[in-house]
């Protein structure tokens, strides 16, 4: 029998071959089924090197029956509706720092701090480079479970915001927004490592713009708090009573975390032991894909480096990053345009309404439609291109006009989730994975340092400079990105479509609780192998 995936005795990626006619085989399609002398020849990989949740598989597989198809129905809407809400309620916390930090530019901070335009601006850059340097915490979820990280996370940035309330001088705010993006700098990879846990790649995919609206929406109900507490008059500052406040939404989120929160399917509160079988089954029979590992692997590090898909995305977040600080920059815009404070706190509601808006019709349409992903992105990113060359054409006197057109930007995000949800699904192996993430973090995190300082005090309140590069990189070429890789992958696809079908037939060494003797021929999802290894895996447009 002829293989598809080769390796050689004592290999770097933990495999060993095998060249026997009659080896004593456990076949499993999804766990254990029956025994068997079936003749195996081919790379073996060690049970350290495999997914995660084998031992479980091992366990308990062989008493689950297979999946009917109004159980199917039931069980994806239980994950769907429990797994994206609880990791878009982090990801509403995570991007409430943000928040908070354009709203107190409003609320007094500036003066307290001795802070001004330019300062603003450092501070943000700031944050990105302690972004880039926490990406090495990727290592953490190579490590150690993804819930536990995601808990000591969440704790540490809700200590951080109240910390803010501290700061006297700009020095300290630089200090504070440095470490903060340090501390954050993976929660986003690891919401979108369970996401991918739990979730077929379908779903992944029309999901990723309803996980974004509490990103989106941030504007609404921090929109809201900010105009409850400019209706009162707290002993303290206000801006430091906002932070207060946003501080103790996470706390709370943090404790929801550390009670709830998966390491993987295995250990699912909300889920039966027959549905936790049921989740893995299908998330790797959808996505030809390891749930998790642990054990970094050199030679999928070297294979992320040389794909060019990799850098295709790294170049889509790198351009499209640069329009990031439109988040921080318009409550600025607005009181140059001569609204007051109350006022700039109902237009970020709308302009948060709008996003969400948009979001859901984004996850309908994803839905409803299969392989559309990069033309999702070239469509969702029209809007911002149309709002940024009107913010500037029009007259600046065209108050209400230039406040629609910001408004206009605000679906710029969709945009970005979605390729976040794709480069995820378009790629196997879990190392291999790890370190696409970390590319495409560091592009994002470059691009957010160069991101404030294209908003020139000097340049205001016009900005020229700053909307030209937006159109160019932002809204022009990430979305060609996006594009080239949709044309790359669909290559890839068709290619494997005429190759001969050949059976796969891999194994898996003992060590996990079987004869050292026998081998584990297993869905080769189990075998954590790579997209580029796995020739039956087939790339979601």
């Amino acid at each position: 029998m002829k293989l598809q995936v080769s390796g050689d005795s004592g290999s770097s990626d933990g495999s060993s071959f095998v060249n026997s006619d009659k080896l004593h085989v456990n076949i499993v399609e999804n766990g254990i089924e029956d025994r068997s002398t079936e003749p195996i020849r081919g790379r073996v990989i060690k049970s350290r090197d495999v997914d995660a949740t084998l031992s479980f598989l091992i366990e308990n597989d062989a008493d689950v029956p297979d999946i009917s198809d109004e159980e199917e129905k039931h069980l994806s809407r239980k994950v769907v509706w429990i797994i994206v809400p609880l990791c878009a309620l982090v990801d509403f916390v995570l991007y409430a720092d943000k928040a908070t930090a354009s709203y107190t530019s409003i609320f007094g901070m500036w003066d307290d701090t001795n802070l001004d335009q330019n300062r603003y601006n450092n501070s943000t850059t700031l944050f990105y480079v302690g972004y880039i340097l926490g990406q090495v915490n990727l290592i953490l979820l190579q490590k150690f479970p993804v819930g536990r990280v995601v808990a000591v996370l969440s704790f540490l940035w809700s200590l951080i915001i109240f910390l803010h309330t501290v700061a006297s001088s700009y020095q300290g705010v630089y200090t504070l927004r440095f470490f903060l993006g340090f501390v954050e700098a993976i929660a986003v990879p690891a919401l979108n490592v369970t996401m991918s846990q739990f979730l077929t790649a379908d779903e992944k995919s029309w999901t990723a713009p309803l996980f974004y609206t509490t990103c989106l929406g941030n504007e609404i109900v921090i929109g809201f708090i900010a105009f409850g507490i400019l209706h009162i008059k707290p002993k303290i500052a206000i801006w430091k009573l906002f932070m207060i406040v946003i501080a103790s939404i996470s706390l709370v989120v943090t404790g929801l975390v550390c009670l709830l929160f998966p390491d993987n399917p295995t250990n699912a509160k909300f889920l039966s032991l027959k549905e936790k079988v049921w989740v893995i089954r299908r998330v790797q029979k959808t996505t030809g894909s390891s749930i998790e590992q642990k054990v970094i692997k050199r030679y999928q590090i070297v294979e992320a480096l040389k794909d060019p898909i990799s850098w295709l995305f790294c170049a889509f977040f790198f351009c499209n990053q640069l329009s990031n600080n439109l988040v921080y920059q318009e409550k600025i815009l607005f009181k140059q345009l001569g609204v007051s404070t109350l006022g700039s706190t109902l237009v970020s509601v709308a302009y948060g309404g709008f996003s969400v808006t948009c979001a859901i019709l984004a996850s309908i349409i994803m839905g409803k439609k299969n392989n559309v992903t990069a033309y999702s992105v070239v469509f969702w990113s029209l809007f911002p291109l149309v709002g940024s060359i009107s913010m500037v054409s029009l007259n600046w006197d065209r108050t209400y006009a230039l406040l629609a057109m910001i408004c206009l930007c605000a679906p710029k995000g969709i945009a970005w989730i979605l390729m976040f949800s794709w480069t995820s699904t378009s790629t196997s192996g879990y190392t291999k994975k790890m370190t696409r993430n970390a590319l495409i973090m560091l592009s994002y995190g470059v691009s957010n340092i160069i991101a404030p300082q294209i908003w020139r005090a000097k340049d205001g309140p016009r900005y020229y400079p700053a909307w030209i590069i937006q159109i160019i990189f932002a809204f022009f070429l990430a979305p060609l990105s996006a594009l080239t890789i949709r044309f790359i992958l669909a290559r890839r696809n068709m290619r494997r479509a005429i190759s001969p079908n050949e059976e796969v037939i891999v194994g898996v060494i003992g060590g996990m609780s079987i004869e050292s003797s026998s081998l584990i021929k297993g869905n080769i999802a189990l075998l954590d192998l790579t997209d580029l290894e796995n020739e039956k895996f087939v790339y979601p447009l």
